[in-house]
C-alpha cells in the first residue's frame, strides 16, 4: 500500500502541532516554511526591549522534529497551489500530497495604510524586534547627545499604536526600560523623562477581556507612567509624528520620533493565492474562510488553520489570532488525518478557550480564566509560568527562566543592543510646527 503524503505549510504553532501528532503516522509528511526556525511570537515584545535574545525564543525546526523521521523539513516559499491536482509548488519544485495543511501565519494590517510601515514599525518577525529595538535604544542616545529641551522631549516621545495585548506589552516594557533599567546610564539625560503614550481607537484597551480587566490594566499602566488614550483614532502617520481623531476634538498632532504598530494583523500573500486556486472566499483581513472542519471549499483534504484562516466558535464569532487556537486546531487536524476520518463523518471542530493573559509590568499582568478574573503578582506568576509551558524547545524554556530571574533581581535587561541602523533615519532635529502651534499631547 502506497504511504500517504501529507504537506504542511508553516512552521509555526499550528503547523508544529500537525506535525507532532503525526510523528508514528505511516505516512510521507513535508514541512515547508520560509525560515528555518520555529518562533515563539509571544514573547517578541522583550526581544523588542532588550529583555531576551533572539535564540531565546526561537528554535530550528529540524532540531524540533529531529525524532520525526517521517518529516521531512524543507525551506522554502510557497508560490503556488493546484488543489485540482494535490499539488504545491515552491518555486519549480512540485509537492504532492494527500492531506494539505496551510499554516503560513499572517502579517501586520495597516488598513490600507501601507506607507505608514516605514514610520511605525510591527512586531511579527525577529527582524521587526530588532528594528525596534534599535529605534527605542537610539531615541535616548540621540537625546543624550542633544542640548536643546525640545529636541530632547521630541525624541524620548514613544507612541505605541493598537491598545491590545501586543501594545499593552510594549508599553509597559518601555516604561520598564525607561524608569528601571536605564537609570543611572547616561550623563546628560534622565531616562524616566521619556513619554510613553498608548493610542486605541476603541473606548477600552484589551477589548477581548473583561471590562474591569482592562481598567486595571489602564490603572497599572498608568502607575508607570504611560499614558493610555482610547477612542484615539490613527488618521495618518508621518516622519513627524501622529495625527489623530479623538472623539469630537479637533484633530491633533503628537509629535515623537519613535512610533510603533500594534494595531492589526491580516492575512499573508499565500492567502489571495490559496483562495483564488480553491474558490474559496476570504474576510475583511484576507484570512481564508473555512469550513467547520477547517477544510477549504469544497476540498476535503485542503485544510486551513492558524492566523490565516477565518475559523469561528459556536456563536458564530471569528476566533482570536491567538497560540492556543492554532494549538488545537493543529492536533484537531492530526487526529483527524491519522484517523483518515472522511468529510462526512468529520466532527466540527470546537475551540476551548483557556482564557487571557497580558502582562503589563514588572510583577504587574490580568487574567481570565473561565470564571476566574484577576491581576497582579499572581497574575503576572501564572502569565510567566503558562509562557515558559508554551516555549517548544526545553533548553529556551532554561534560558528564558534563568534570564527572567536574573532580570528580576536585577532589574536589568541584559539584551539592549542596537545591531543595526533603523530603517527611518533618525535625527535629533525637531520637526517644524506650522503656524506657532505647539505639539499635541494626550
Amino acid at each position: 500500500m502506497t504511504r500517504q503524503k501529507i504537506v504542511i505549510v508553516g512552521g509555526g504553532f499550528g503547523g508544529l502541532n500537525v506535525a507532532y501528532g503525526l510523528r508514528k503516522c505511516d505516512a510521507d509528511i513535508t514541512l515547508i516554511d520560509r525560515r528555518n526556525f520555529h518562533l515563539f511570537q509571544p514573547l517578541l515584545y522583550q526581544v523588542a526591549t532588550g529583555g531576551l535574545s533572539p535564540a531565546n525564543i526561537a528554535a530550528p525546526l529540524r532540531g524540533l522534529l529531529r525524532r520525526s523521521k517521517n518529516v521531512q523539513v524543507v525551506l522554502g516559499e510557497v508560490s503556488n497551489i493546484d488543489p485540482k491536482q494535490n499539488r504545491i509548488f515552491v518555486g519549480q519544485q512540485c509537492y504532492d500530497y494527500d492531506f494539505a495543511v496551510i499554516a503560513a501565519g499572517a502579517k501586520s494590517s495597516y488598513f490600507g495604510n501601507d506607507s505608514w510601515e516605514k514610520f511605525a514599525p510591527s512586531l511579527k518577525s525577529i527582524e521587526d524586534a530588532t528594528e525596534i529595538r534599535g529605534r527605542v535604544l537610539n531615541a535616548f542616545e540621540l537625546a543624550e547627545k542633544e542640548t536643546d529641551p525640545q529636541q530632547r522631549k521630541f525624541l524620548m516621545t514613544f507612541v505605541i499604536v493598537g491598545g491590545g495585548p501586543t501594545g499593552v506589552e510594549l508599553a509597559g516594557a518601555i516604561s520598564g526600560l525607561a524608569n528601571q533599567t536605564l537609570q543611572g546610564d547616561f550623563r546628560s539625560i534622565d531616562p524616566s523623562d521619556a513619554k510613553i503614550i498608548l493610542l486605541d481607537a476603541g473606548p477600552r484597551i484589551l477589548a477581548a477581556f473583561d471590562p474591569s480587566l482592562s481598567k486595571k490594566a489602564c490603572l497599572a499602566l498608568q502607575k508607570l507612567k504611560v499614558e493610555v488614550q482610547v477612542d484615539a483614532k490613527v488618521v495618518d502617520i508621518t516622519q513627524r509624528g501622529v495625527n489623530l481623531h479623538i472623539a469630537d476634538q479637533p484633530q491633533s498632532t503628537i509629535q515623537a520620533n519613535t512610533i510603533l504598530w500594534a494595531a492589526g494583523v491580516g492575512a499573508v500573500g499565500l492567502a489571495k493565492v490559496i483562495s483564488e486556486q480553491s474558490e474559496t472566499q476570504t474576510d475583511k483581513a484576507g484570512r481564508l474562510m473555512v469550513n467547520q472542519d477547517l477544510s477549504l471549499g469544497v476540498y476535503t483534504n485542503l485544510f486551513a488553520i492558524g492566523d490565516i484562516a477565518h475559523a469561528v466558535d459556536k456563536a458564530g464569532k471569528p476566533l482570536p489570532g491567538v497560540a492556543p487556537v492554532a494549538i488545537q486546531q493543529g492536533k484537531y487536524l492530526a487526529n483527524m488525518i491519522r484517523k483518515n476520518i472522511p468529510g462526512g463523518d468529520r466532527k466540527p471542530f470546537i475551540y476551548s478557550s483557556p482564557g487571557n493573559l497580558a502582562t503589563i509590568g514588572r510583577s504587574a499582568a490580568v487574567a481570565e480564566l473561565g470564571r476566574y478574573k484577576f491581576s497582579g503578582y499572581f497574575a503576572w506568576l501564572v502569565w510567566a509560568v503558562v509562557h515558559i509551558l508554551q516555549i517548544s524547545l526545553m533548553e529556551n524554556r532554561l534560558l528564558v527562566f534563568l534570564q527572567w530571574g536574573w532580570n528580576y533581581v536585577t532589574r536589568n535587561r541584559s539584551a539592549r543592543l542596537i545591531t543595526s541602523s533603523p530603517t527611518v533615519q533618525q535625527t535629533n532635529t525637531l520637526p517644524a510646527i506650522e503656524n506657532g502651534k505647539k505639539n499635541a499631547g494626550v
